[in-house]
C-alpha cells in the first residue's frame, strides 16, 4: 500500500522573509518586498521542489512600521504578482489572498478565472474577510461587524463561483469552419442576489483545465469552519501544537461533511517557520543573526510577559536566575508559553530561549534537516489534516528548505517526487469543478 504523502505549499512573507529583520539579511534582496524577480526565484525554487503551491497571504493596508522594516501583509499587489510567476514557472500552483469585505464578487471572479487561464489551470484564491480598520479607512468605509464580515463573505464566494459556472465547460467552440466561436444559449446571466450581493453575469471567460481556481480560507471560529465546509478545498491553520492541529482537522471534516461535501476533498495547511542549518546548533545561530536584526529588546520583554518574570537587555545572555525560575509560570493566554518556560528552565540564556522561535505566531522548526524532517513526518502521521504551509525565517530559507529538507521527505516516501498533473486540483488530488459544489444549499 503506498504511504500517505503529506501537501505542501510555500508561503512568502513580503518577499523578504517572516522574521522583521530578514530584509537585512546578507544575501536576501533588501527590496524583495517589490522585486518581482525576487519572487520568481522562490517559486521556482519550490517548483523544483515539487511544492503543491506558493502563496502570498495580503491585507489591503500598510500595517507595519515601515521606519524598521519591509512590510509583511502589504507587498506588491497579489493578482500581478501570481500573472508574472504565471509566466515563468510550469506546474507549480499559485495561491493568493483576496478580501470579501473591500472588493467587488464580479472583479475577483473575472480577476482569478483570467490568472486561471493564463496559468493553465494552477491558481487558487484565500478567500478571507478584513477586520482592520486601516484597510477600512482605504475604502472610505467602516470595519463591519465579525458575524456581517461572514455573512458578506458567504454571499461574496457564491456569487464569484456563480459566475465562475456562468460559463459552462464546451461552451467556447472555436469552430472556424462554420463561424461558431461559442454556444452562446449556454452562456447565461446567473441574477446571483442576496441582501450584501448581487451580479448579473455572465463572465465572459470559460473554465480553465481544472474548471475554475480552488478556494481557500483562513478564518477561525465557527464562522470560519462554515464557510471552509460550504466552499474550500484548502485552509490555512496557525496551530501551535499537535492536539488543537488535530482537532481542527476534524472540526474541518465535520464542516465539509454538514453540508454534503466530501471530507477527503479537504486538505489543512498548518503553517510551520523553518530555519534551516547544517545541524542544530547552525539553526540557531541563523536565528540568533535574525533577532539582533530585529526588535530584539522588545522580544526580551515579551518572553518576561510569556512567562511572567521581569527582563531586560542585561539579561540577554544569561539563563532566567533561579530565584526568578521559582514564581515563573507559562501565560494562560499563550499558547507558545509553555514551550518558553520549558526551555527556561532547561537553563537555555535568554537570548536562546528566543532563538528558539517561542515568539512567532506558527512553530517554529529549528535544526537540521533531519530534525525538520523529523518534526513534519510527526505532525503529519499525528492527523493533523495532510498539509504544511513552509515559511521560512528569511527568503534565503527557500532554497535550503528545498535542497536539504525535500529530499529527505522523498526518501521516506512522504512527498511527491514528481508532479502527476498539470493544474493545481491535480495536486491536491480534487475533483474538476466549475460553478457552486452540487451540494450547495442554493
Amino acid at each position: 500500500m503506498r504511504t500517505p504523502q503529506m501537501h505542501l505549499t510555500m508561503q512568502l512573507v513580503g518577499g523578504t522573509g517572516i522574521e522583521p529583520g530578514a530584509w537585512r539579511r546578507p544575501g536576501v534582496a533588501a527590496d524583495g518586498y517589490v522585486n518581482v524577480d525576487a519572487a520568481v526565484r522562490a517559486a521556482k525554487a519550490a517548483e523544483r521542489g515539487k511544492f503543491d503551491a506558493v502563496f502570498f497571504a495580503d491585507t489591503p493596508a500598510v500595517v507595519d512600521d515601515l521606519s524598521t522594516r519591509s512590510p509583511s501583509w502589504a507587498p506588491l499587489e497579489p493578482v500581478v504578482v501570481l500573472t508574472a510567476l504565471a509566466r515563468e514557472t510550469e506546474r507549480i500552483g499559485l495561491v493568493a489572498t483576496s478580501s470579501t469585505t473591500f472588493n467587488h464578487a464580479y472583479n475577483v471572479a473575472r480577476q482569478f478565472r483570467a490568472l486561471d487561464l493564463v496559468s493553465g489551470g494552477r491558481i487558487g484564491w484565500n478567500a478571507v474577510t478584513t477586520g482592520r480598520p486601516q484597510a477600512a479607512l482605504n475604502y472610505g468605509a467602516e470595519v463591519p461587524s465579525r458575524g456581517e464580515r461572514y455573512a458578506i463573505a458567504e454571499e461574496f464566494i457564491a456569487s464569484v463561483m456563480a459566475l465562475w459556472g456562468s460559463w459552462p465547460e464546451g461552451a467556447l467552440l472555436l469552430d472556424t469552419e462554420n463561424g461558431r466561436f461559442a454556444d452562446a444559449e449556454r452562456i447565461q446571466p446567473v441574477m446571483v442576489r442576496g441582501r450584501h450581493m448581487f451580479s448579473r453575469g455572465p463572465l465572459g471567460l470559460p473554465p480553465s483545465p481544472q474548471g475554475q481556481p480552488v478556494v481557500f480560507q483562513a478564518g477561525g471560529g465557527g464562522n470560519g469552519l462554515a464557510l471552509a465546509g460550504l466552499y474550500a478545498n484548502g485552509v490555512y491553520n496557525s496551530p501551535f501544537d499537535i492536539p488543537s492541529g488535530a482537532a481542527h482537522w476534524q472540526a474541518v471534516r465535520r464542516a465539509a461533511q454538514a453540508y454534503g461535501r466530501d471530507p477527503d476533498h479537504m486538505t489543512v495547511f498548518n503553517g510551520i517557520v523553518t530555519s534551516v542549518g547544517s545541524t542544530e546548533g547552525e539553526a540557531l545561530q541563523r536565528r540568533r543573526e535574525l533577532d539582533e536584526l530585529g526588535d530584539l529588546e522588545s522580544r526580551v520583554q515579551y518572553l518576561g510577559v510569556q512567562i511572567g518574570v521581569p527582563l531586560d537587555m542585561g539579561d540577554l545572555d544569561k539563563p532566567v536566575h533561579k530565584d526568578l525560575l521559582r514564581d515563573a509560570y507559562a501565560h494562560p493566554g499563550d499558547p507558545r508559553a509553555p514551550l518558553a518556560l520549558r526551555l527556561a528552565k532547561e537553563g537555555w540564556t535568554v537570548r536562546d530561549v528566543i532563538a528558539h522561535g517561542i515568539i512567532q505566531y506558527h512553530p517554529v522548526a529549528v535544526g537540521a534537516p533531519e530534525q525538520i524532517a523529523d518534526m513534519l513526518q510527526h505532525w503529519f502521521e499525528s492527523g493533523v489534516g495532510g498539509g504544511f504551509t513552509i515559511t521560512p525565517d528569511a527568503a534565503d530559507g527557500v532554497e535550503d528548505f528545498v535542497d536539504h529538507v525535500v529530499p529527505i521527505l522523498q526518501k521516506r516516501g512522504l512527498f511527491r517526487t514528481e508532479y502527476e498533473g498539470t493544474t493545481l486540483r491535480d495536486h491536491l488530488g480534487i475533483p474538476y469543478q466549475n460553478g457552486l459544489p452540487a451540494a450547495h444549499p442554493a
